[in-house]
């Protein structure tokens, strides 16, 4: 009884130690999926897929409770399908499919490094993915899952971003941190305005007024109105998300 005792406290002193080390216990990790083709032109690039595995995970070491939603911009986007003759719904319903393509393929690379994780769509497809629902989400999350929400809202006409929007006040999410291949919100586009500088902290306000593409306006206004800060990074360089989990001052830091 002495031995059970020691471990639950030893136990305990352990959890507080790996919380204690986080800025954020509770994240949602927006992902393009243009970023998951790394240097292809198309379709996922394995390396990319396995980098961004191995920052998750590292992460949901440390104590972290994560949900992730990916686009599906390097497979098809509706927006872009539309624009080439398609029904806009449907257009917008293949881009839900492709975004659980790269949730599986995320959710594969995850469970081979040995990180429990979870798929929960928007629309009903089982057994492909469980249908999402917010206690489902964080029962996951508590047990350790990374959850990874794909089908965006689940209607034509929103964007992943907005999906992400509304999935990370759903779960009551410390923060989103938006995972780009650039390290944060600029005045201008650095690729193309090498005079562009980078914003360490600004206001949604502040976003509006400049006309920043920092997400849309949909998106940026839910979490204006909820009080969701977005923290906007370079995903691309492997330890960045552990660094943005121990506080440092990488990315652009939105918020009210």
């Amino acid at each position: 009884m002495i031995g059970f005792h020691y471990f639950v406290k030893y136990t305990r002193f352990v959890l507080i130690i790996k919380y204690s080390m986080v800025k954020y216990k509770r994240i949602l990790l927006k992902l393009s999926g243009e970023s998951l083709m790394g240097e292809q032109q198309y379709g996922i690039d394995v390396n990319r897929l396995n980098e961004y595995a191995e920052q998750i995970k590292t992460v949901a070491d440390m104590g972290v409770q994560i949900s992730i939603v990916i686009g599906g911009g390097n497979i098809f986007r509706g927006l872009s399908g539309a624009s080439k003759g398609y029904d806009r719904v449907k257009g917008d319903q293949m881009g839900m499919l492709a975004t659980v393509i790269n949730s599986l393929a995320l959710s594969s690379a995850l469970v081979a490094m040995g990180q429990k994780a979870r798929v929960l769509t928007a629309i009903r497809m089982e057994p492909i993915g469980e249908i999402y629902s917010k206690w489902k989400a964080i029962e996951a999350m508590d047990s350790g899952e990374v959850v990874i929400l794909s089908c965006g809202t689940g209607n034509p006409f929103f964007t992943t971003d907005t999906g992400s929007s509304l999935r990370g006040i759903e779960i009551e999410a410390d923060v989103m941190l938006k995972g780009t291949r650039v390290d944060g919100v600029y005045t201008a586009d650095p690729e193309k305005d090498p005079t562009a500088t980078k914003f360490d902290t600004i206001s949604y306000d502040e976003v509006y007024s400049r006309g920043l593409k920092v997400m849309d306006m949909t998106a940026t206004v839910m979490c204006k109105e909820n009080n969701l800060p977005i923290v906007v990074f370079d995903m691309d360089t492997p330890g960045n998300l552990e660094k943005l989990m121990k506080g440092e001052n990488i990315g652009t830091y939105v918020h009210a």
